[in-house]
């Protein structure tokens, strides 16, 4: 059975994606982030996110990002870490 862990991201992007982090226990197979309020990531906010998908594909976690903005994917892309995510609109 597919479960999600589901996590709505306002502005601050570290906080969420931190507290994601210590939900990935396995138990899930798909981790959801909804982006619709993030406008830009800085060098820290990527090198965090990178490390989240690391751990992520170490325990076969799918990430799922939502509502993501056209500059924020260019960024992701620009930063090589758009194949480790699935988009969805």
């Amino acid at each position: 059975m597919a479960t999600t862990a589901e996590t709505n991201v306002e502005e601050d992007f570290l906080p969420a994606l931190e507290k994601a982090a210590k939900a990935l226990d396995g138990s899930q197979n798909e981790a959801m982030f909804n982006l619709s309020q993030v406008r830009r990531l800085d060098s820290h906010d990527l090198r965090e996110l990178e490390k989240f998908a690391r751990t992520a594909e170490e325990k076969k976690i799918k990430i799922v990002l939502r509502d993501v903005n056209v500059d924020l994917y260019k960024t992701l892309k620009l930063a090589k870490l758009d194949c480790k995510f699935v988009f969805l609109n």
